[in-house]
């Protein structure tokens, strides 16, 4: 029986000692980089994971991102038939999951867009919020934070936007009239200043909302 228990001591102490290496992981060095492009870019699609996205229109008429890349995480950019596709890729065995995050200053993406240029944006992250600031696509917009908020200011979409958070807010303004949307929102533990369905108008807006509030103001 010592024999056992001494046996079932050492081998939780290794389990323990590799769970304990294991949580000292951030993902390497990160360093800072840049991507550009002065193409036609008609649509955008990013879907990442534990990263800020802070997105906005550009000042010089290019798609712009501005992003950290570690030794084990990093953007994976494609440019294809006008699509510009964002996703996070990895490099990492099972244990370098487990610990620390990375620095939060690393955990950003900002992207440039030309107002107006798109028309269509499609951005997807988890436990880090959704920032749009300032700009419009000529048909559609789809943001989704699954584990933070969604953030928009100043938003403007030709034919419909649709915005979904879980454990964070949905909050800001959109660019039109109260009657130029129709709306359609659900809420979960949280209130919201949106009706839960309303017809007319020709176009659409879509809130989905757990475990936080709903506010969206219309603005001309």
């Amino acid at each position: 029986m010592k024999k056992l228990t001494a046996l079932f001591g050492a081998a939780v102490g290794a389990i323990a000692l590799l769970f304990s290496s294991a949580g000292c992981s951030d993902g390497g060095d990160f360093t800072e980089k840049s991507w550009q492009s002065e193409e036609a870019i008609e649509q955008i699609v990013v879907d990442v994971a534990d990263r800020a996205l802070e997105i906005g229109a550009s000042e010089d008429g290019y798609v712009r991102i501005d992003y950290f890349d570690g030794e084990k995480e990093f953007l994976d950019i494609s440019l294809s038939d006008g699509q510009l596709t964002v996703r996070l890729d990895y490099d990492k065995g099972w244990t370098d999951f487990i610990g620390t995050k990375p620095s939060a200053e690393y955990r950003k993406i900002s992207i440039k867009i030309p107002d107006g240029a798109l028309l269509s944006l499609s951005a997807a992250t988890t436990d880090e919020d959704i920032r749009v600031t300032s700009l419009s696509v000529a048909e559609s917009m789809t943001l989704d934070s699954n584990g933070g908020s969604v953030l928009c200011e100043r938003v403007g979409v030709g034919r419909s936007i649709g915005m979904t958070a879980k454990n964070g807010n949905i909050t800001g303004s959109v660019l039109g009239g109260w009657d130029d949307f129709s709306i359609s929102c659900k809420i979960k533990k949280g209130d919201s200043n949106l009706p839960e369905y309303k017809e007319g108008g020709t176009k659409s807006l879509s809130a989905d909302c757990n475990n936080g509030d709903i506010s969206i103001e219309f603005v001309q």
